[in-house]
């Protein structure tokens, strides 16, 4: 297809185009020359590279003075990558080869090339993959180019390529053809580059600057814990017994430290249940990770340096821009308590609140649901989340949550009814959540004895009871700092996403 070619084609078309590249490849393998048969090509440069090494050569030349004459050795290169339009003249062509790096011009003579096979090369379509023999040099019009002395069909596009004009624009096809989208929208590779270099910086603070060890823990659980979150539910078989996904690793990663590791960390893909919206896929990549002998405020300075250092590896600063805002990831993040956003959102002091039913009382103008069965603690996270969360550009630290919605986390000892618990906030979104862990067997149980009588009452997402963990707990662990953090929002911040499906390679889709 003619990349300049501006309107869209019909249904009708686009068939009869994929007819005719199929009668293409027909007559290649005819003749001996079927595509699909190579093995490999010899690339010996990127395209970036290719013009990087010609631009040095000129510079060089252009220092010591010195004129380029014809008897100058040329810049040879193997290229090889996508065919994304061409320009037919005659007995002339250019083409655009775009690789993993970028895009290049090659220039095709019919004298340039074996005898014979100028004719196959006009067969050739856009999307084709070519590798490309040659020298560099640069056009009359100072464009840097290949000229090419072979040109080598690698493989046969049979599907028709979204022009550069009209683009793949729908957010649902680019998300079920990533393939496509990655082709043809070269912005969207840049982002899932910027995504490895988030995590490869994340891993490297963490294990040379911190002295963390990665470790791996089971994705397949016979009990889902360590978060409040609906699991997905499968059954093993030979084992005959049912099992889930994991929702978090918290509970395995704290079974290390009692087992003697001081500092453990995964990175992986958790599994919940729930709702898909911009902000939430039901697979994600969380980051978790322990420090024996800690405690929350030693895990919120990781927070400060993993999400300062994402954006330092992904843009160059820790200010980033977020869908026309701005916010400095620079250390140190502001703190603030939990019931003091409450209180100064509603102007109702739940310090001075002792009893559930106070509590409920003074939220009665507020409109929660079912609010008789809610304790003191669960008004305060619900009036939190319902009034409050969106005000918190941030970042910040948001401080003080009740033990009852931090069943793992260490009670505060000058405020029992809180824990040693923060969630970190970056344009309204929690971004990372963590505490000083609680590690008093006697209290744990009791925790997740509660959490099961929430459970008999119908919270489909109450912390199950982890025996097994218990007894963890009774062998002995150290004061410890543990620290979530949600990979994929802190990616799609520092990338300027506006939707975690543009950060996940292959988001979750309703099949059509």
């Amino acid at each position: 297809m003619d990349n300049q070619e501006e309107r869209e084609l019909s249904f009708e078309e686009l068939n009869e185009m994929r007819q005719i590249r199929r009668e293409k490849l027909t007559a290649l393998r005819e003749s001996g020359r079927d595509p699909f048969l190579a093995e490999c090509f010899e690339v010996t440069h990127k395209s970036t590279v290719a013009v990087r090494d010609f631009e040095a050569r000129e510079r060089e030349r252009e220092e010591a003075g010195l004129a380029e004459t014809p008897d100058d050795e040329p810049i040879r290169v193997q290229i090889a990558g996508r065919i994304m339009a061409n320009r037919h003249m005659g007995k002339a062509s250019f083409i655009d080869v775009a690789d993993s790096e970028g895009k290049i011009q090659v220039y095709v003579r019919k004298d340039g090339i074996p005898d014979g096979e100028y004719d196959v090369f006009l067969t050739y379509d856009i999307g084709d993959i070519v590798g490309v023999r040659g020298s560099v040099f640069r056009t009359r019009h100072g464009e840097i180019s290949v000229k090419a002395e072979e040109v080598e069909l690698l493989a046969k596009s049979l599907q028709i390529l979204p022009n550069k004009w009209q683009g793949l624009k729908d957010p649902d096809l680019r998300y079920r053809q990533r393939y496509v989208d990655l082709i043809v929208n070269p912005e969207v590779r840049e982002v899932f580059k910027k995504r490895a270099l988030v995590i490869r910086e994340i891993r490297r603070y963490l294990e040379e600057d911190e002295g963390f060890l990665d470790v791996d823990t089971p994705i397949l659980t016979i009990i889902a814990g360590g978060a409040n979150a609906r699991p997905f539910e499968t059954h093993h078989n030979t084992l005959d017994i049912d099992m889930k996904l994991r929702i978090s690793n918290e509970l395995f990663l704290k079974r290390l430290i009692v087992g003697g590791f001081d500092r453990v960390y995964e990175m992986g893909k958790m599994f919940r249940n729930e709702g898909m919206d911009r902000n939430h896929n039901p697979e994600f990549t969380s980051m978790e990770l322990y420090q024996a002998y800690g405690q929350m405020e030693d895990v919120m300075r990781l927070t400060e340096e993993v999400a300062s250092r994402a954006a330092i590896a992904a843009n160059g600063t820790a200010v980033i821009e977020y869908q026309g805002k701005t916010f400095d990831l620079n250390p140190p993040w502001a703190r603030v308590r939990m019931q003091d956003l409450v209180k100064e959102k509603l102007g109702v002091d739940f310090d001075a609140i002792d009893t559930d039913e106070e509590a409920r009382e003074a939220a009665k103008p507020y409109d929660l649901e079912n609010i008789r069965s809610l304790t003191r603690g669960h008004i305060i996270a619900e009036l939190f989340e319902k009034y409050c969360e969106d005000g918190l550009d941030g970042p910040v630290f948001v401080t003080g949550h009740p033990v009852e919605i931090s069943p793992l986390s260490k009670r505060d000892p000058e405020d029992p009814r809180i824990t040693r618990r923060f969630e970190a906030y970056v344009n309204c979104w929690e971004i990372a959540n963590g505490f000083s862990e609680l590690n008093d067997p006697i209290d744990q149980l009791q925790r997740f004895k509660e959490q099961q009588a929430a459970a008999t009452r119908g919270d489909d997402e109450a912390h199950p009871m982890d025996e097994d963990f218990v007894n963890a707990l009774e062998v002995g662990m150290p004061p410890t700092g543990g620290l979530g953090i949600g990979i994929d929002r802190l990616v799609m911040l520092v990338t300027d996403a506006p939707s975690i499906r543009d950060i996940i390679l292959f988001p979750t889709m309703k099949p059509l």
